[in-house]
């Protein structure tokens, strides 16, 4: 019998229209104290000082670039197989970005090409939990202090680090572990995404999480993050609430990305969820191995002794089959009703960084991942029948 299975719909209960509704009936429906208390909840998840919430993990990912200092004549570091939020944040401060292929079998950095790619200029580098995986964060800061020598702090606050910033694009990653330690206090700066497709979802929404570690003052980061996030004002509108605190000054022209408390009140309430939708991901991912094992589908290990997944998305690939196939494959199983899809077509690819001057032939180890690589059905709606229906088309598709 034919299923109808979408790709990654949000997992909403009444308990998430509960907690909105609330929000809506406050009458504060702006950034407040839902969204404070979301902020002190998401620091505590993650077992770090402080977090500031944003409409996007794309903002945080530039705000911390600009909190940092890094502009023109700068170089920032990311991977050449990722979504082009990590890079497009680095072009927006005026920053060169600076793309480093995968390791062999891996979808992370090559810590040798990344070594390679440092220079005097190197300011950051932000490497991609991609799928939910945390990438190996002590050694990127391991080679980050063999570095340090090279390193020249645009501004006091990179100045406190001492070192080249290693700031983790963690959209995928929120509740995943490395050696037992959660993302959001693997890196320097972590940047979350709370999407409509995350495993924990505002809508819109992300996070800026960071630490109280290389002597950063944490109150001024939080307070630059505020700023930058709201025009630069010097009050935000819960404080001028206060009796006759209507006065505000504007310290920089900056930008407009702050999050609401109408998203924070729906990620309040998915945050209370998030252990069991972590558990219901992790029964899944073992559910399609299991449908996989013995087959010419190749899949991400989730859960190792090194690291836990968040268990974001299921990455296969298919053995012996070329870009052509892959994409017949996706057509039949749409036919079939289960939609999929691609993570991801690396940057040198796509027609913005080639006109930067990316070749594809720079980055064959990206290329050739992206080539056979289809991305299944992997969210909390997903049922036991519905994931053995998905695997039973991709193997009958793929023995055609």
């Amino acid at each position: 019998m034919k299923r109808f299975i979408p790709f990654s719909p949000p997992d909403i209960t009444e308990a998430e229209i509960t907690e909105v509704a609330a929000a809506l009936r406050s009458g504060w429906i702006t950034t407040g104290p839902k969204t404070k208390e979301f902020e002190r909840r998401i620091a505590d998840f993650c077992g770090a000082s402080r977090a500031a919430c944003l409409n996007s993990a794309t903002a945080a990912l530039e705000l911390t670039l600009r909190i940092l200092g890094i502009g023109p004549g700068d170089e920032v570091i990311t991977s050449a197989y990722t979504y082009t939020a990590s890079a497009s944040v680095i072009c927006h401060t005026g920053a060169t970005p600076v793309l480093v292929d995968l390791a062999p079998n891996s979808l992370e950095m090559d810590l040798d090409l990344l070594e390679q790619a440092i220079t005097p200029r190197t300011k950051a580098i932000i490497p991609v939990d991609l799928a939910g995986i945390p990438c190996d964060y002590p050694s990127l800061r391991a080679l980050a202090e063999a570095e340090s020598t090279k390193f020249t702090p645009s501004n006091a606050i990179a100045g406190q680090i001492g070192r080249i910033a290693i700031i983790a694009d963690a959209a995928h990653s929120f509740g995943a572990q490395r050696g037992g330690i959660p993302t959001g206090s693997l890196a320097d700066f972590t940047c979350f995404s709370f999407h409509a497709v995350k495993n924990l979802t505002t809508a819109e929404g992300g996070a800026a999480v960071f630490s109280e570690t290389n002597g950063k003052n944490i109150d001024e980061i939080y307070n630059q993050y505020m700023l930058l996030s709201l025009h630069g004002q010097s009050k935000d509108a819960l404080a001028k609430t206060q009796l006759g605190a209507w006065e505000y000054d504007i310290l920089s022209p900056a930008y407009k990305c702050n999050m609401t408390d109408i998203a924070a009140a729906l990620g309040l309430a998915q945050l209370e969820r998030y252990p069991g939708l972590l558990e219901r991901r992790r029964a899944l991912i073992h559910h399609y191995d299991a449908a996989f094992a013995d087959s010419r589908i190749r899949s991400l290990p989730h859960f190792t002794s090194e690291y836990s997944s968040s268990g974001h998305l299921y990455l296969t690939w298919l053995q012996g089959a070329d870009q052509a196939k892959r994409n017949e494959t996706i057509l039949q199983l749409a036919e079939a009703g289960i939609s999929v899809n691609v993570h991801y077509k690396p940057l040198p690819l796509l027609t913005a960084y080639r006109k930067m001057g990316f070749s594809p032939a720079d980055f064959p180890r990206a290329c050739a991942r992206f080539e056979n690589e289809l991305t299944l059905p992997l969210h909390t709606l997903l049922s036991d029948l519905d994931a053995d229906y998905i695997a039973e088309k991709l193997l009958q598709f793929l023995e055609k």
